[in-house]
């Protein structure tokens, strides 16, 4: 550490199976605790998704017999249903009837899953740096892909806020309120990071799914009590 004061070592590949664990053992504890319905299905595939991109990217740097690369493709399908998901959550959280937003955020999350398992071009390798991993994602991928992320992100701050206006339900409008704190917990840390250090810019996947473990947390701990409904002792 003496020799170097200006780099992050929160993200590195012990914390990344670490990050793995606790995510994977929220998702165990969510199916052991809720009936699975609709909300507690989406918070498990959620809690899943985030933790087979940790686990990608501990394969990627201790290796594997499957193959770096194979991993990074899974990693980057599992990170990509990741919007759709949390926005689908919200509208269920909401009470919302009418989820227009939800299934053009699955079909477009399916064009790119398609997209990084089918083609090889999609990712053009990684580099593993001790701390984060930068996935080197295809030019032409690289800009529609951020775009298509950071969109239905902001989409599902947007729909949290509108449905915490709408609600006349306090424990609705904790929940609600306790799901944009888990977005705001990954994106705001990851864009400080980025600001400190321009040259984390590269690694964005990697530090924002790290952060993400806070989202994971809140999402058991603040958001599914009072909504989600246990099961039977």
């Amino acid at each position: 550490m003496k020799y170097n004061r200006n780099k992050l070592y929160c993200f590195s590949p012990p914390v990344m199976i670490a990050t793995f664990i606790i995510e994977i053992g929220l998702a165990a504890y969510t199916l052991w605790r809720y009936r699975q319905n609709t909300l507690a299905r989406l918070a498990v595939a959620l809690l899943v998704c985030l933790s087979l991109f940790q686990l990608a990217e501990y394969m990627v740097c201790e290796g594997s017999l499957v193959g770096d690369l194979t991993w990074s493709h899974v990693g980057f399908a599992a990170i990509t249903m990741l919007p759709p998901l949390g926005l689908h959550l919200i509208y269920v959280l909401g009470g919302a009837t009418r989820k227009r937003l939800v299934y053009p955020a699955y079909l477009s999350a399916v064009a790119f899953v398609i997209l990084f398992l089918g083609t090889a071009g999609a990712l053009s390798g990684h580099e593993c740096l001790g701390n984060y991993v930068i996935f080197q994602v295809s030019p032409g991928v690289g800009a529609w892909f951020s775009a298509y992320y950071y969109g239905w992100l902001l989409a599902g701050v947007g729909m949290a806020w509108y449905f915490v206006r709408q609600s006349k339900s306090p424990v609705v409008r904790r929940s609600l309120m306790a799901m944009t704190f888990g977005y705001a917990a990954f994106i705001i840390p990851t864009a400080a990071a980025n600001m400190i250090d321009p040259d984390t810019i590269r690694g964005i996947p990697s530090i924002m799914c790290g952060f993400a473990v806070i989202l994971a947390i809140t999402l058991v701990a603040k958001v599914l009590p009072g909504m989600a409904k246990p099961r039977k002792s």
